[in-house]
């Protein structure tokens, strides 16, 4: 019998997280269809986007000290 290369544990624990992944997915398709009705401004969709273009790159900054300060061994 050949050994499961997964523990019961990790299996689970994937079996979790894909089901809030789903619940996610499920709620933002809900969400996004319940606001058919609702019209936005260019401004609007301007600052959606400029929103989401700083999240992103705030995020993509601190991934790169993070890595920056684990290479130069700044962890302490």
């Amino acid at each position: 019998m050949k050994k499961s290369r997964f523990s019961p544990a990790v299996i689970l624990t994937l079996v979790i997280l894909l089901g809030l992944l789903a619940w996610a997915g499920w709620y933002a398709i809900g969400a996004w269809q319940a606001m058919t009705g609702v019209h936005m401004s260019p401004l609007g969709w301007f600052f959606m986007i400029l929103g989401a273009v700083v999240t992103f790159l705030l995020g993509a900054g601190l991934m790169g000290l993070v890595f920056y300060s684990s290479r130069h061994d700044l962890d302490h």
